[in-house]
């Protein structure tokens, strides 16, 4: 008895490590990364060390080559066999990340079908010479009934080793120079086919980056993963790994985000600004600031202010693309009917309908200021805007709600290059730029009794 048991246990385990795929659970942030794959045709999946987004390009390789998705799965399918190119840096390291985590240990072969490709449906490999352990090809059975074909690639070898016959799919895992990169791209056009990107950026803000960050296309998403997404990981493990990363690294192997060095605008430690919501005091003014946009999204903010100790407090974000202002204004008046809005210098532009944005939003019930956002003297300088609230935040006077999210992803990446300020994904910061102008047009929240009052949860 205890013999056949034994050996049950020994068949259920060997069932489950050689057939890795049945178990993939992906947290929030892989889900996000795997759905938008039925969207895009440029993923990039921008996350800090080991926080899972080299094991999300695995699985999700490895169900497209065998066409094994599981229940529920929203994301890109292939109905057929594919083509699939895959790698690094450099062969060693293609074999030790990207093959190891979807064949098995390199250098034990009898452990090979343990990675995410079921050792079930590993046709054949080829070996690659001079690499130790390193496989240059693998066959692999779809469910379809035929052979889908991974090919091993590294960057070292230089776009020219990434010319091979029409593909459909090409996983780059760790960052990849351009070159490379668009000769990826080129090998899917026939196709149109995908193209996924797994990487911690810590080369600052390079071509790659900046294609994904700064030039806007509906053929690509962008997806960060922070620490704090990574689900394995305890609040005390968070702390000691934050800890253990050098300051001018830690935003990038914590958090994804690109290491911009002294063209950052912030360069401000987010720990120093970011504070845990509470329950706004009554006696603290407040006002809303707009940024107005279509295709680039149209933000809100809104601030509290201490005036005691003089400290402003951004409470709460909104972002949306593509919109009107009906849409907008429905999302931002329970925010309160009462407050204040400050808006910029195109709030006035006329409209194909003839009324300016203001107006219209004024229209739908937000208590638009009458005037667009200056300072006392009349200016509305967007580097004045800018140090001031770098000065707020150096001296301990603003601080950010961690349920930011939009704003601090924005901050975090919002930067000059050749000392001039790029305009791009900086809606929410621009939003709170305006409100911070007009500060002293912050109203406190009407108490019961007054013309305009509508109760509501101030957070």
């Amino acid at each position: 008895m205890l013999r056949e048991q034994a050996e049950l246990l020994a068949e259920m385990d060997r069932r489950r490590r050689t057939n890795r795929l049945a178990s993939y659970r992906p947290y929030a942030k892989q889900k996000e990364f795997h759905l938008a794959g039925a969207a895009y045709r440029e993923r990039l999946f921008m996350a800090g060390n080991q926080l899972g987004k080299t094991l999300a390009g695995a699985a999700e390789a490895a169900m497209h080559l065998t066409g094994r998705y599981p229940e529920g799965w929203n994301g890109k399918r292939f109905k057929r066999p594919i083509v699939m190119l895959a790698g690094s840096e450099s062969y060693e390291l293609t074999r030790d990340g990207v093959q190891r985590l979807l064949i098995g240990p390199p250098m034990n072969e009898e452990e090979w079908g343990t990675g995410y490709i079921p050792k079930a449906d590993i046709v054949a490999t080829t070996r690659r010479s001079g690499v130790s352990g390193a496989v240059d090809s693998v066959t692999v059975r779809h469910v379809s009934g035929g052979s889908s074909t991974l090919l091993f690639k590294a960057y070292e070898q230089g776009r020219g080793k990434w010319q091979a016959n029409t593909v459909d799919y090409v996983w780059f895992d760790e960052e990849p120079p351009e070159d490379v990169y668009f000769e990826g791209i080129t090998r899917t056009n026939a196709t149109g086919g995908l193209i996924a990107v797994t990487f911690t950026p810590l080369k600052g803000m390079s071509a790659v980056v900046a294609r994904y960050l700064l030039e806007v296309s509906e053929d690509r998403s962008v997806i960060t993963m922070t620490i704090e997404d990574a689900e394995h990981y305890s609040a005390e493990d968070r702390q000691r790994i934050i800890a253990s990363y050098p300051a001018h690294e830690r935003d990038a192997r914590t958090k994804g985000v690109p290491t911009l060095g002294s063209g950052l605008i912030f360069p401000i430690l987010e720990d120093d600004i970011v504070v845990d919501p509470f329950l706004i005091p009554k006696h603290w003014p407040q006002i809303g600031g707009l940024d107005f946009g279509w295709d680039h999204p149209t933000a809100a903010t809104s601030l509290a202010w201490d005036r005691d100790s003089d400290i402003v407090y951004l409470t709460r974000d909104y972002r949306q693309s593509r919109a009107t202002p009906i849409i907008h204004a429905a999302a931002l008046k329970p925010w309160g009917i009462w407050m204040p809005w400050a808006w910029p210098h195109d709030g006035n532009n006329d409209t194909a309908a003839g009324e300016n944005l203001a107006t219209q939003y004024k229209a739908q019930g937000l208590k638009m200021l009458p005037e667009r956002a200056t300072f006392v003297d009349g200016s509305n300088s967007v580097e004045a805007g800018l140090m001031d609230m770098l000065d707020r935040m150096q001296t301990g006077r603003f601080k950010v709600f961690r349920t930011c999210g939009a704003w601090l992803q924005e901050r975090r990446l919002y930067h000059r290059k050749d000392g001039k300020v790029v305009k791009e994904r900086d809606d929410t910061i621009s939003a709170s730029r305006y409100a911070l102008m007009m500060l002293r047009k912050a109203i406190v929240k009407p108490t019961a009794g007054s013309w305009d009052f509508t109760p509501q949860k101030v957070v």
